[in-house]
């Protein structure tokens, strides 16, 4: 019927709209929706006002509206009703709030195309503003610059050999706040060189941003900056209570100041790689590193920011490594060997750079690159002292993970009175994870899929779901043959029921 949306959230949603203007909802509703959503913008008119329809998927006729919801006046237009003149002259006063400030755009964005499916569900669900844009990912470039900063430290000289081993770095531009001065630069270069790479050491504390534009300025341009890999850091802690401000400023300066000064002066470069060294202590946190937990929550929220404007970035938070540096230095053996215990191991170097290279490859924002032990978890959930972050890969005495399970094989399990319920819960609980609800209950089973908001991309993600779960291949207009969850429920059972398969070996 006209008067149903969608699903109960946009009930609640229309509900606590009136509820928040008193009941007498809007007046003026510029509206691009279509089917129940446009009868749920309607009712956001109940005084009367005006219906601008933007789109043309679903245009009304005025009159059955009129009648409908009185008081409402009804407007479905395209903009070049307003004729060649007026467009131009609109078109013109937006350049000028523009270049006045008044005005400002949306950040261009795009979707690495490893992420095609979140990109084509955000597309479907007209989460976009203008085009999405698929973009096929950039490796390192030999030919251009890399910039490390905490270099000299022991994972940052091991991150520089593996760049140039594994990633074909040849030009890297290396920072530290000891510059050449520090333990180990000279035989750093030398082992570089050896390599075939060229490599510049310099003494610099990226929170001094005159500095580190200085350096960015100083690059070479036959070989232009291409990646920065933000590895500084220090770590000075004490309890929250009695953290002095000075802690708090040198842990920020390191990580955030840094981090941002890095960001501003290369965010108009043509950058294929912005990784910066987090810390599972974002995460979970850890008592006397407050300030250090709170200096890597910035870094995966700047990689986050980056993504959206369209901008490189990966934030790598990191375990705890076999390196003696950072945290690690403060543990002595038996702390390690307490941690290895509770399930949070050490990485090896391979280990890391492992993870490193993965990290860059997953196209996303945030990784977390850390070694843990679901049985050595679940020994500490047992004792009460598992972060609940960590609750759902905790492992307890005697269990094992379960293996996947085809839906044939799960059938195999249940009594035959059983198998009807368990397969349209099944449905319903994929219907709603390709459509976005919290839960299968949400999912009228009578509904047909058009009505519950399916378009092709939907009907494709459904078809290929069913797919994993079956190990079958399944028909490509298996959606619009079954075009409901309880007919398509009816078809799974048949196919895959053990009586079926029973009667089919006979």
């Amino acid at each position: 019927p006209a008067e149903r949306i969608a699903s109960s959230r946009d009930l609640e949603f229309e509900q606590r709209f009136l509820e928040l203007t008193g009941g007498e909802g809007v007046d003026v509703v510029l509206n691009s929706l279509a089917g129940d959503f446009v009868d749920a913008s309607l009712r956001l008119l109940p005084r009367g006002g005006c219906f601008l329809e933007l789109g043309k998927a679903d245009v009304r006729d005025a009159k059955d509206l009129a009648t409908a919801h009185p008081g409402v006046s009804y407007r479905a237009f395209s903009l070049n009703e307003a004729g060649p003149e007026r467009i131009g002259a609109m078109l013109g006063e937006l350049i000028e709030l523009r270049e006045r400030g008044e005005l400002s755009l949306p950040a261009p964005g795009s979707w690495d195309l490893r992420r095609a499916p979140e990109a084509f569900r955000h597309l479907r669900e007209g989460r976009n503003v203008g085009k999405v844009v698929l973009e096929i990912p950039r490796l390192i470039d030999p030919e251009r610059t890399v910039l490390i900063t905490g270099a000299t430290g022991g994972l940052g000289a091991l991150l520089a050999a593996h760049l140039v081993e594994s990633h074909g770095a040849r030009h890297l531009l290396l920072l530290s706040r000891s510059g050449a001065e520090a333990d180990g630069a000279a035989g750093l270069v030398e082992r570089l060189v050896e390599l075939g790479a060229e490599a510049r050491i310099e003494s610099c504390d990226v929170a001094e941003r005159e500095r580190l534009a200085e350096l960015i300025g100083s690059i070479d341009p036959a070989h232009p900056l291409g990646a920065v890999i933000h590895t500084a850091g220090v770590s000075d802690g004490s309890l929250l209570e009695s953290m002095s401000v000075e802690q708090l400023d040198r842990v920020l300066a390191a990580k955030v100041d840094g981090a941002w000064n890095l960001h501003e002066l290369t965010a108009e470069l043509d950058l294929s790689t912005f990784a910066l060294f987090s810390s599972f202590a974002g995460i979970l946190g850890s008592p006397g590193l407050g300030n250090y937990a709170a200096a890597n929550v910035f870094l995966d929220a700047l990689a986050a920011h980056r993504q959206a404007g369209g901008l490189p970035a990966t934030s790598i938070a990191w375990g705890t490594w076999a390196r003696g540096e950072g945290m690690i230095s403060q543990l002595d053996e038996a702390d390690l060997a307490r941690a290895d215990r509770l399930g949070i191991g050490i990485l090896s170097d391979e280990e890391g750079l492992e993870l490193f290279d993965a990290s860059l490859l997953c196209g996303r924002p945030f990784a977390v690159a850390a070694r843990l032990d679901p049985r050595g978890l679940g020994r500490l959930a047992r004792i009460g002292g598992l972060p609940p972050i960590l609750a759902g890969i905790a492992l307890r005495r005697g269990e094992r993970r379960a293996p996947s399970i085809s839906l044939a094989e799960q059938l195999d399990r249940l009594p035959a009175a059983e198998h009807e319920a368990a397969v349209l819960e099944l449905v319903r609980e994929e219907v709603a994870a390709v459509l976005g609800y919290s839960s299968g209950g949400e999912v009228t089973p009578e509904l047909s899929f058009s009505e519950l908001g399916f378009d092709s991309l939907a009907a494709v993600e459904m078809r290929n779901r069913l797919g994993a779960l079956t190990g079958t291949q399944m028909p490509i207009t298996l959606i619009f043959d079954y075009p409901t969850a309880a007919a398509l429920a009816g078809f799974l059972l048949a196919e895959f029921s053990n009586e079926n398969r029973e009667e089919q070996t006979e």
